[in-house]
């Protein structure tokens, strides 16, 4: 006698129906009510796991605040280029953030960059000592833009950065 789907040999057999396979696993096969049949399906893949709506917003937070660390080393855009490569694909909220936050901090890094530059040489002829409190003025925007990005992104809003060169689009 037959093992049936409740697994006891004997057992009092369940309705005809689709079960799970007992000799593949994530397989399952017709129970006719009285035997197994030779029809059967193939196991289904796991299902892609979607992110949720909070961790969507974790992420885009993360993408605008990175920024922050990658001072630690002086490219305030490799944080959110990194989560714009990884996560570009899996959530279109996430990219969208990243590739902001990417597209601002390429703008303002290239910004101090060049301002900083013309500063030092225009320091040669005094005139440059006029640049470095503009210089100052980028860099506390930059802080700013950058937290009020990060408090849209967390509150499930998009937001676009001003003065911003679209890099990456």
């Amino acid at each position: 006698m037959e093992a049936g789907p409740s697994g006891a040999p004997g057992a009092q057999n369940p309705p005809p129906g689709w079960y799970p396979d007992p000799s593949v696993p994530g397989a399952q096969r017709w129970w006719d009510g009285t035997r197994w049949t030779e029809h059967s399906s193939a196991p289904q893949p796991a299902a892609v796991a979607r992110p949720t709506v909070q961790q969507s917003r974790q992420w885009a937070l993360f993408a605008h605040l990175s920024a922050f660390a990658g001072l630690l080393i002086g490219l305030n855009f490799l944080g959110p280029l990194i989560i714009y490569l990884v996560k570009k694909n899996e959530d279109p909220f996430v990219a969208d953030h990243a590739r902001e936050a990417l597209n601002f901090n390429l703008s303002v890094f290239i910004y101090l960059l060049g301002g900083g530059i013309v500063a030092v040489v225009l320091t040669l002829v005094l005139i440059g000592i006029l640049l470095f409190p503009f210089l100052f003025a980028i860099a506390i925007a930059w802080i700013v833009l950058t937290i009020v990005a990060a408090v849209k992104a967390n509150g499930g809003e998009t937001y676009r950065y001003p003065l911003t060169i679209r890099f990456v689009s």
